[in-house]
């Protein structure tokens, strides 16, 4: 059965109009993957050996220092690349961050080798590669300028506007999102309470007043 399927191709459409003898590498090469909720898919220091092309779930990508803090980078959906894991292939270096499936992940997985005939030889994919590195790095420049200029109450406040009105996680999940730790988190989310800005629950968080949380981002 070909594994240039529709699906494949309308999520991954720089794989479409490849040369035959291209096509026919993708074809053998290109190897199926399931990952459940929680697997590491790749782990910083670990050798990078193939592309993963997802199918089906997410990839929450971070950065986890040595005292156990960890920050969310950004998530791999259906039809994007990991900017990580292209910059290892393309470098040959080792994974500088974590990758792990935060629901089950179906996925295609395409070994460095092909990865790095895909980009020398065609074009629409080099351009796919390419155009990944000028989004990611605006996103990732948006995350230190957070993460350097702007005071937690605030990034928390902007995180739980644009969640709202209903959040199901815990504040360990929160506290990953932000680059904290639980504690802090939890302080802040009391001090929000008492505001009625928000309701706390057991790993979930009403939102009563959307836009006092977004004054409070915007530093007012």
């Amino acid at each position: 059965m070909s594994v240039l399927t529709a699906d494949l191709l309308s999520l991954f459409p720089a794989l479409a109009n490849l040369p035959a003898p291209l096509a026919s590498e993708v074809e053998r090469q290109l190897i199926p993957m399931r990952a459940p909720a929680g697997a590491v898919l790749f782990d910083a220091g670990v050798a990078c050996q193939a592309l993963p092309l997802v199918m089906q779930g997410s990839i929450r990508v971070s950065k986890r220092a040595e005292n156990g803090r960890e920050i969310r980078l950004y998530g791999v959906h259906p039809g994007e690349l990991c900017i990580v894991t292209v910059s290892c292939l393309l470098g040959s270096s080792a994974y500088p961050a974590t990758g792990i499936a935060e629901s089950e992940v179906t996925a295609l997985a395409l070994p460095r080798p092909l990865f790095m005939r895909l980009t020398a030889e065609h074009a629409a994919f080099r351009d796919a590669v390419f155009g990944l590195f000028a989004d990611r790095l605006t996103g990732l420049m948006t995350l230190v300028e957070e993460v350097a200029f702007h005071k937690l109450d605030q990034r928390l406040a902007a995180w739980l506007a644009t969640r709202g009105p209903t959040i199901l996680a815990s504040h360990q999940d929160i506290a990953q999102e932000l680059g904290s730790v639980r504690e802090i988190v939890s302080r802040l989310l009391k001090q929000f309470e008492e505001q009625n800005l928000v309701s706390l629950g057991r790993e979930r968080i009403e939102v009563l007043d959307p836009l006092g949380l977004k004054r409070l981002a915007a530093g007012n």
